[in-house]
């Protein structure tokens, strides 16, 4: 198929269900950039990426039977996207304790400057300030994770995180304030274990 030409989905779909791998390789191809954006939006670790969407594009090849064509079918890879990372965070061992010595040079330094509200930091520091909400973020369990992810890094609407996740938008509310609370008490704690 040449690069300039638009995918016909519906032609892939039935290709793909006759077992055509190179209609299979498409829309694999096609379906790429959104699951890894996906995949890497979610995960605080890179090094398992490419296993993570490989693992979606099984689970989406061997659920193919069940899409009815009802949403696009990026809402549909999406959903299976997003569920697969939340699994694979579930699943990942958590440390039972996020403590100051966990934190590289530069991390430390920027939590401290946060902590003694010092406005002088510099701005290569913005790198370490991701790297620490990632550490924080963590430290959370998968949804709320998500849900922080989704609502505050992401800049998406309550309705955009129901249709990703299937939760209802008061769900998606509450999980989104009690998220904050953790976040808010972890940083609490390494604040405390600091001035100990």
């Amino acid at each position: 198929m040449p690069d300039d030409e638009p995918l016909d989905l519906a032609d892939c779909l039935d290709r793909v269900r006759r077992r055509d791998q190179a209609a299979a390789r498409e829309l694999v191809e096609h379906l790429y950039p959104l699951v890894i954006r996906i995949v890497r939006a979610r995960l605080p670790r890179r090094e398992a990426e490419e296993d993570l969407a490989q693992e979606i594009f099984l689970k989406m090849f061997s659920r193919l039977a069940q899409y009815q064509g009802n949403v696009p079918l990026s809402h549909w890879v999406s959903r299976i996207a997003v569920t697969t990372c939340i699994d694979h965070l579930r699943a990942q061992q958590r440390r039972p304790e996020f403590r100051w010595a966990d934190l590289s040079e530069n991390e430390a330094d920027l939590l401290d400057a946060v902590i003694t509200d010092a406005n002088d930091t510099a701005p290569d520091d913005a790198l370490a300030a991701s790297e620490l909400v990632h550490k924080l973020l963590g430290q959370l369990k998968a949804d709320d994770r998500l849900v922080i992810q989704l609502l505050d890094l992401e800049q998406k609407t309550i309705a955009e995180i129901s249709a990703l996740t299937g939760w209802n938008q008061s769900l998606v509310k509450v999980r989104a304030f009690r998220a904050r609370r953790k976040l808010q008490k972890l940083f609490k704690e390494l604040e405390r274990k600091e001035n100990a």
